[in-house]
């Protein structure tokens, strides 16, 4: 498993809960993610086995500014 760093323009608890599902389904089983949203950059970490650009995507899709840090 690999640890992903995202910067983000998800500030709110409401748009974390909205993006929980699709987080969940995206790392695997084992895999874990969580945003740090008192961070100035609303850190994303994501522990899981898949590429960075998979991340960035599914939050785009969703509408939010994500990029690697």
């Amino acid at each position: 498993m690999t640890v992903l760093v995202f910067k983000t323009s998800v500030s709110k608890n409401k748009q974390v809960k909205r993006l929980k599902p699709l987080l969940t389904q995206l790392v695997e089983p084992k895999g874990r993610w969580n945003f740090d949203l008192e961070d100035c950059d609303n850190i994303l970490r994501v522990e899981t086995r898949q590429c960075p650009s998979s991340v960035v995507r599914l939050l785009q899709e969703q509408g939010y500014v994500c990029e690697e840090l």
